[in-house]
């Protein structure tokens, strides 16, 4: 008796402690403040969607990683606070549109958000085609894609770039170091083409044409197109923080007003009050001092459930606290099974302390069948969900439920065998039954 009450107080004032954690880590604005989905606060969302066809299918995922990367260090130089940056693919199995998402807290102005990301450079080397025997004025009605054939040489094989001084000029130069893969398709770029001309495009605009002399073997390239200093600077910065491995455009921007998103963070508290609340009423009214135990076991359940969003940390979405809510009302699923089989056990003349246990081993099959079932769903929704609202709404569904299964298991058992039910009188069957009659 007396290990079922230390047990139960232990639970108590530990769900306190952890309540208490959760409001005085809010109150204070710490490390372990809530983390906000941009939807909770002001910011910019932009999308942007990729150009993947020229790229083998089975070299997609590698360059939309490397997409994510460059563009997540391109925003973090630019000191954005908590950016997010993800590949989304359309489709529940990654088909589709390849799709870029950037999420910018703090920034309302759409044109700010865009300038936060950048027009980030595409670089490209091209051979020119065989031009002999074309007049000179049809050559300057053509455009570059029909002058110009690619190589597959692009700033993704580039490993770094560097300023230099031409020696000769004094001009500032941009010297490309590649990668191994770029150094060897460079040296048989310029092994197999001497003689021709070489273009060097930064977003489909030649900024050089040079003629190659010889096989270029050192594994650098030096960029002269008349640059002063400061050009020269920039692109050097770009191409280390930016040379994206494949060419984007902006497909649609949102921004969330401040307003909006207090908005929002008080309706998802409201919501999750109310549930409360109103689960409380019922549990109290329909079952009794097992439903009052009960609502204590879910007032564990919530302060147990916000701490774990605090320390993993979990982004917490409009959809993620719709989750929440969602679970708050599963997490009493298990205890209404319980206390059901607690009511056909009492009507068949059993001792309340005999029912209590036979109700909890009863119930236990359908329990852990129901929220295997559960947990296996928010699984299958987290992994093929294509967009984040989805993944959140999930993972805060899926916390949820492995949560409830020790709140409504251990919690509760522990509660009602803390009560000591010795006594089996009318009152006490009363206080331990259910419904009206």
């Amino acid at each position: 008796m007396w290990k079922y009450r230390v047990t139960a107080l232990i639970i108590f004032v530990t769900a306190a402690l952890v309540g208490f954690f959760v409001y005085k880590s809010e109150m204070s604005d710490g490390r372990f403040a809530f983390r906000l989905g941009l939807d909770l606060k002001s910011g910019a969302h932009l999308v942007y969607r990729a150009d993947t066809k020229s790229i083998p299918s089975g070299e997609v995922t590698n360059a939309m990683k490397a997409l994510r990367d460059v563009v997540e260090r391109r925003v973090n130089l630019f000191g954005v606070s908590e950016p997010l940056v993800q590949v989304e693919r359309g489709g529940a199995f990654g088909g589709g549109d390849n799709r870029l998402i950037v999420e910018l807290p703090g920034i309302t102005d759409v044109k700010e958000a865009a300038a936060q990301i950048g027009k980030t450079p595409l670089l490209e080397f091209k051979l020119m085609k065989d031009t002999t025997g074309i007049p000179q004025e049809e050559l300057e009605k053509k455009t570059a894609e029909e002058l110009f054939v690619d190589t597959g040489l692009t700033g993704r094989l580039v490993s770094r770039a560097t300023i230099s001084f031409n020696q000769t000029t004094g001009e500032p130069v941009v010297v490309l170091a590649w990668m191994s893969e770029g150094e060897k398709l460079f040296a048989k770029l310029t092994k197999e083409n001497v003689g021709k001309t070489l273009g060097i495009f930064l977003d489909g605009t030649p900024i050089s044409l040079p003629v190659i002399r010889e096989e270029i073997a050192s594994g650098s390239t030096e960029i002269s197109g008349n640059f002063n200093i400061e050009e020269a600077r920039t692109l050097v910065r770009d191409l280390n923080y930016g040379a994206l491995p494949v060419p984007v455009s902006l497909a649609s921007v949102q921004t969330i007003g401040a307003s909006l998103g207090t908005e929002a963070v008080t309706a998802g508290m409201r919501a999750g009050l109310w549930a409360f609340l109103v689960i409380a009423v019922f549990l109290v009214f329909w079952y009794r001092l097992p439903g009052l135990l009960a609502t204590f076991a879910l007032g564990a359940y919530v302060a147990l459930n916000l701490a774990i969003f605090k320390l993993i940390p979990v982004t917490l979405t409009a959809a993620g606290i719709a989750g929440f809510v969602l679970s708050m009302g599963m997490a009493v699923d298990a205890n209404i099974l319980i206390f059901a089989r607690l009511k056909e056990e009492l009507r068949k003349g059993k001792h309340i302390a005999d029912a209590l246990k036979e109700g909890f081993a009863r119930a236990w099959p359908s329990i852990r069948d129901s929220n295997t079932s559960s947990i296996i769903t928010a699984v299958i929704l987290y992994y093929f969900a294509a967009t984040p609202v989805v993944r959140g709404f999930a993972l805060v569904f899926g916390l949820g439920v492995i949560v409830s299964m020790f709140t409504a298991i251990t919690a509760s058992r522990m509660f009602l065998y803390a009560l000591g039910t010795q006594n089996n009188g009318s009152v006490a069957r009363f206080l331990f039954g259910s419904g009206i009659k």
